[in-house]
């Protein structure tokens, strides 16, 4: 693992664990979604969550394999509330049916955690006809965000309970096309750079919950947002580049973080009392970060609400 794990100003450093950096909180009562759950960062954030006491439901394109680790969980922890339902973040439909569902259950909502993602993936339009990257990293988030806003403020408000929102980003944001975000050319596949254009989702990601942060505080509703970098993890993000797979492979154990230091910053921020009203910042290493100078631009972060809004409306 890093050599480099001093801690910082939390106490917690690259090498601390899920479990580490939730150690003694209590999340009875709390009920949290979670994207992406049946793997990776995804499936350990689920799995520690419900460690803790809260009721967790997981977002998962892949039913068999989410269900598969909801046993998992409840075998280790019989204690767990763990429930399963099906979420394509790249279909709109998907979203809006899952919202539909989760809607029905009447169950509240005090925690969500926007972690699925692709990253740099070959050129290919969703089902909604959108660049898949921006699809699924952002718009999906934003969509399914939108879409259980009104549950999430009910709910701080009814329990009077702080509300938060993770958005999932990467280090990877500072490494984007040169505008940033190229709202007029997200589908232009002649100019596309499967790199850059997965920055350029993980810089919505943060300045989707900059936006959010700041609308929080102009209505003075008690949910915070933040973003992450969750580190460089050795997951299956990388299956679509066959030589960083290989090096993911054979370095893995020297300079990766594995899957549950990989979703200690994110449960740190579900969870953690330290973070109490902390909200519109960038964390790495469980601990605040600083991120790239285009995440603080304001009107990029309304440009890209505007942008997004008319996405989902269309």
């Amino acid at each position: 693992m890093w050599p480099f794990n001093r801690k910082g100003v939390s106490g917690f450093s690259s090498s601390s664990t899920a479990e580490e950096v939730t150690e003694g909180v209590d999340g009875s009562g709390l009920t949290a979604v979670v994207t992406g759950a049946s793997s990776g960062i995804g499936s350990e954030t689920a799995r520690v969550l419900a460690l803790r006491g809260v009721h967790v439901v997981m977002g998962v394109r892949n039913m068999s394999s989410g269900k598969s680790v909801r046993e998992e969980i409840v075998n280790k922890i019989p204690s767990a509330k763990v429930d399963v339902m099906e979420l394509d973040l790249s279909s709109m439909a998907s979203v809006r049916k899952f919202a539909s569902e989760f809607g029905s259950s009447n169950l509240p909502l005090n925690i969500l955690i926007n972690n699925a993602g692709v990253m740099a993936i070959p050129f290919s339009l969703s089902k909604d006809g959108l660049e898949l990257q921006f699809a699924t990293n952002h718009i999906g988030h934003f969509l399914l965000t939108h879409l259980l806003m009104d549950k999430m403020k009910s709910t701080s408000r009814n329990t009077k309970t702080e509300g938060r929102i993770v958005n999932v980003a990467s280090e990877a944001h500072r490494i984007t096309y040169r505008e940033g975000i190229r709202f007029d050319k997200i589908n232009d596949q002649s100019r596309y750079q499967s790199y850059l254009a997965y920055g350029q989702s993980k810089l919505a990601n943060i300045l989707h919950a900059n936006e959010l942060s700041r609308r929080f505080k102009e209505e003075n509703v008690n949910i915070t947002a933040n973003s992450v970098h969750p580190g460089i993890v050795a997951t299956n993000l990388f299956r679509y580049q066959s030589i960083m797979n290989a090096l993911t492979s054979a370095l893995a154990k020297f300079v990766m973080k594995d899957v549950h230091q990989g979703a200690a910053t994110t449960c740190y921020l579900a969870l953690h009392p330290q973070v109490k009203g902390v909200s519109g910042k960038y964390f790495s290493d469980s601990n605040l970060a600083t991120p790239s100078s285009k995440t603080s631009d304001k009107e990029l972060a309304k440009k890209l609400w505007d942008f997004s809004l008319n996405t989902i409306s269309a």
